[in-house]
This record gives C-alpha cells, sequence and structure tokens, in this order.
C-alpha cells in the first residue's frame, strides 16, 4: 500500500496525510496538535493578502508559527495578482509552503473576487499564478473545487493552467462552489486531475475514517489526503491513516487519552491566546472530542454554557473520567 515519499519541489514529507487549511480552525495550537499526530504537512488558516500588505494586526497574528509545526504551509487569498505577489514579501520568514486558496466557498470571500469565485476566470488564475510564481522560489500549491457549479466544472482546465504556470502541486476538493459542503464529494474527479497531471494531486473531501482515506488513497491515485472536518476532535484520524499505510496495526483513543490530548490543546490555547480565547475556541473543540460518547448531548449543552475556563476543565475532567469507568 504504501508508495514512494511525497515531494512537493525541495520539500519531501514524512506522510501523505496533510492537515487542511481551515478558517477559524486551523489556528497554530491545533495545527501543533495534528502535527503531533502524524500530519506530514499542515497548513495556515487563510491569510488575506490584501490584510498582509496593509499590515493588519489581525492578519499577521495568523503568521505566528512554532518550530514543532515543520513543515508549515502558508494559504493565502485574494484576487489580484500583484497583491498577492506583493504579500509574498511580506513574510517574516518563507513559509515551507505558499499556498493559493482558489475554492473557498463563502460569501464574503466570493464577494471580493476571491476562493471559488476565481473558478469563472481561468484567465484571471493564470496572471495571478505567473505573478506569484515570480515572487516564489520555494514550492507552491493551490487548491480549488471542481467547479462553480454543476454546469461549470473546470478542475481539468485549471489544473493544466496550474501546471503550465510552474505550480508544485494541486488539491482538489470534488464538490462545486454552489454545493458548500451538501452531497457527496465526487472522488472521480480526484482520479481524472491525477490521470491528467504530472504534478502531486491530493484529494480533499468525506474523509472522516480511516477506511474513508485509505478507500480515497486506492480509488484516486492521489499522491495525499488532505484531513478537514474529519479531523475536529478526532487528530488521531492522522496517525490511524499512517499506520494502516504502513501496514500497522492502529489503536483507538480510550476516555483517557482524549483527556490527555484535551488537556494538551487548552495548555496550547492559553500559552498562545490567554484563558478567555482558549474558553471560546476549546468550547467548540471539547464538543468534537466527545462525539460518539455516552451523554455528549448534555455535555455538549454544558460545555457551551461555561463561563469560566476552570470551569470548563473540571467539567471535562469529570466526564471523560466518568466515560473511563463506565
Amino acid at each position: 500500500m504504501q508508495k514512494a515519499p511525497l515531494t512537493i519541489q525541495s520539500l519531501t514529507l514524512d506522510s501523505p496525510v496533510i492537515l487542511a487549511p481551515m478558517a477559524g480552525i486551523s489556528s497554530l495550537p491545533y495545527r501543533r496538535i495534528m502535527k503531533s499526530c502524524g500530519a506530514g504537512l499542515v497548513y495556515s488558516e487563510m491569510v488575506s493578502a490584501n490584510g498582509l500588505v496593509r499590515d493588519g494586526a489581525k492578519t499577521q497574528h495568523l503568521l505566528i508559527t512554532h518550530p514543532e509545526e515543520y513543515p508549515l504551509g502558508i494559504q493565502l487569498f485574494g484576487s489580484d495578482p500583484e497583491v498577492l505577489a506583493e504579500a509574498i514579501s511580506r513574510f517574516r520568514e518563507p513559509p515551507a509552503v505558499v499556498d493559493l486558496n482558489m475554492g473557498c466557498p463563502v460569501k464574503k470571500v466570493i464577494r471580493s473576487g476571491s476562493g471559488s469565485a476565481l473558478l469563472r476566470d481561468p484567465k484571471l488564475i493564470a496572471r495571478i499564478l505567473k505573478a506569484v510564481r515570480r515572487r516564489v522560489t520555494g514550492p507552491l500549491t493551490i487548491k480549488i473545487r471542481s467547479g462553480w457549479d454543476i454546469h461549470h466544472i473546470n478542475f481539468l482546465d485549471i489544473g493544466h493552467i496550474a501546471q503550465e504556470e510552474g505550480v508544485d502541486a494541486i488539491t482538489l476538493h470534488p464538490r462545486t462552489r454552489c454545493q458548500g459542503f451538501a452531497g457527496r464529494a465526487d472522488w472521480n474527479h480526484i482520479s481524472e486531475l491525477k490521470q491528467a497531471l504530472d504534478i502531486p494531486v491530493f484529494g480533499s473531501g468525506d474523509i472522516i475514517t480511516v477506511d474513508d482515506g485509505i478507500r480515497m488513497y486506492r480509488e484516486t491515485g492521489c499522491d495525499g489526503l488532505m484531513i478537514g472536518r474529519g479531523g475536529y476532535g478526532n487528530p488521531w484520524l492522522i496517525q490511524q491513516i499512517n499506520d494502516t499505510l504502513q501496514g500497522k496495526q492502529i489503536t483507538c483513543p480510550s476516555a483517557i487519552d482524549k483527556l490527555a490530548m484535551i488537556q494538551r490543546h487548552i495548555d496550547l490555547h492559553c500559552e498562545q491566546f490567554g484563558d478567555d480565547k482558549a474558553l471560546l475556541e476549546m468550547r467548540k473543540h471539547i464538543s468534537w472530542y466527545a462525539r460518539g460518547m455516552e451523554g455528549a448531548s448534555q455535555f455538549r449543552s454544558q460545555v457551551q454554557s461555561c463561563r469560566q475556563l476552570s470551569d470548563l476543565v473540571v467539567l471535562t475532567h469529570d466526564f471523560f473520567h466518568q466515560d473511563h469507568h463506565l
């Protein structure tokens, strides 16, 4: 089942399982958690090229990194070729990978002409890639969707443009922009793109279980797997896929294992953002960690009503210890 090591230009990854860039999720603490569970590459949240050029404080905050998460990819979004190119020069240190978002379906991003709105203008995509490629000497990747809607499926055209303009790898989430996250991802599109291009192709979409990941790998022939929503509350998914690919027995986390991971997650959030933001962010993460456990629904309600981090910690310890003794 093992393939040759995954190489993106000059970068060779330890694992073909990659953490997706996700706004509001892929913060530094989350990336460190996922990297510790075997992710070969982690990507930042979406970073606004406009914000970077204007030296926005919030934008700069998204670029804070830690040696534990290397290699780190920074994902930029924007629609102006020159602004995107200028944004590259604003990095304090060149990231291991620069990624351009051409697939985000969120309305706010679409209104700015960015994300998957770019799929409607392949010529603009070519100009963007040409301008950015001149500034990026290291690995350059892009993330796309299958097309704008079912009547405009153009991932193959975009893939060829990307390859011609010097992109080093491409991630395809095989849904259209109009689908959002509804319906099923059409993995056949990943297969078609892989067969059409010479550069590495990463598959994304509907990888929720180990079986999903292995099936995508086998069915599509993709070079790497990008984990998004499937990793919410389940960082072990990455290690389990890695172990399966290497022919090893997989292990499932116990309630105490989950509690230990949650505590590390809380500690990293406190270290990075302070207690108040840790409380707000960890309420959603802890709710995800509890999925599938007995009493999880009531526990989630209690978690969302916590107003102090100390209360959240006590509540979480009680719940996971209780499950351990059932």
